[in-house]
């Protein structure tokens, strides 16, 4: 009878150490807090977020100079262009009309100076011929001098000679005056002439749209028989070849992006693979309507079969260093963070997505808790 107590004792005894040693165990477990971390040592990358839109290098809108009736488009939407190729024909029978008239009023204006016709041409006759009788009646008039000198001849042989003299030279004179004045009044006429033809044809020219640069047609906004002005765009045209990357920075992010900086760029319609690139050109004016500013930047290398139009995002790169980082989620607000006495405020660094730089207030061996 008494062994049997004794075994049960025992086993009473049993029950209560296995029952304590697992009370132990679960306290143990428990006083391990799975919502509180240290700092620790991490590479932290500082970015600005932009939102991304690919478009041809240099493209343009095409706008038409003058007012008109759209005559013939002869390119169409994925045509390449050649420089200075006509794109757009604008109806133009008032300029092709005084075109003509310029270039007959041009050819008058050279026929009167230089053709067969040219007043010049018997004007020279006529100082040849006062040329001549300048000089005839200049041998007759010294020549008489002389002998009026010597006491021969009369006086009014004298005086006849002089006087003649006297009137040719005038004339000739006269002549070559009048020659010099009639020759500026015509190349005058043949200046404004050719002044009047080169607008007349850059008028007629301006009816014939052209394009700008070596490319591409992206982007057609007419069709023929429409009224065009010159407010409206016609089409868009750029770089068949090259593409850039235009980003919109927020305003707030603005004065930490450079030119050179390294972007990494994730398009949508290459399942968000990074390609590397780099800024650029920063565009200083604030587009109010979205308060973002625009940000040029060049693919490193490009991927294949690029669109105009494609969208995507960006993380521009403004530095990377090796940081106390804690997780963003335990950094309270006011720059605290919570330990197991109380709060404690830190002075912070750069930040990203998930990690917060710590500068001071705390070290790698505070424990810290989520609020």
């Amino acid at each position: 009878m008494n062994k049997i107590k004794l075994v049960s004792s025992l086993q009473t005894v049993g029950g209560l150490l296995v029952s304590f040693l697992i009370a132990l165990v679960l306290l143990s477990g428990c006083s391990k807090d799975e919502n509180s971390v240290t700092p620790s040592l991490k590479q932290i990358t500082e970015s600005v977020y932009a939102s991304v839109t690919i478009e041809p290098d240099s493209m343009y809108e095409v706008h038409s100079v003058v007012s008109g009736i759209i005559a013939n488009i002869l390119v169409k939407e994925g045509d390449t262009v050649d420089l200075d190729q006509p794109i757009v024909q604008i109806e133009n029978s008032s300029s092709k009309l005084n075109l003509d008239n310029a270039r007959l009023a041009l050819q008058l204006a050279k026929d009167n100076l230089q053709g067969t016709g040219s007043p010049l041409k018997s004007m020279k006759d006529q100082i040849e011929s006062a040329r001549l009788r300048y000089e005839q009646d200049s041998v007759d008039y010294f020549r008489q001098k002389r002998l009026w000198e010597q006491n021969i001849g009369t006086a009014r042989q004298y005086d006849q000679s002089k006087l003649a003299y006297e009137i040719a030279k005038q004339n000739l004179s006269a002549l070559k005056k009048e020659y010099s004045r009639t020759e500026t009044e015509l190349k005058s006429a043949v200046k404004n002439a050719r002044n009047n033809y080169e607008n007349a044809r850059i008028g007629k020219e301006d009816f014939t749209i052209t394009s700008r640069l070596n490319g591409r047609v992206y982007e057609i906004f007419k069709e023929p028989g429409e009224l065009i002005s010159p407010q409206e765009p016609l089409a868009t045209i750029g770089n068949s070849n090259s593409y850039k990357i235009n980003m919109l920075v927020d305003e707030v992010d603005i004065v930490k992006v450079e030119a050179g900086q390294k972007v990494i760029v994730l398009l949508d319609a290459f399942d968000n693979q990074p390609f590397e690139a780099h800024i650029t050109r920063i565009l200083p004016q604030k587009n109010n309507r979205t308060q973002t500013f625009s940000v040029e930047a060049d693919f490193l290398s490009p991927p294949k079969n690029l669109y105009s139009g494609l969208s995507g995002e960006a993380n521009i790169i403004i530095s990377r260093k090796e940081a106390l980082v804690i997780p963003r989620r335990y950094l309270l607000e006011g720059n605290k963070v919570k330990t197991k006495e109380r709060e404690v405020s830190v002075t912070t660094g750069i930040a990203t997505m998930e990690f917060v730089e710590i500068l001071s207030g705390i070290d790698s061996t505070t424990q810290i808790y989520l609020p």
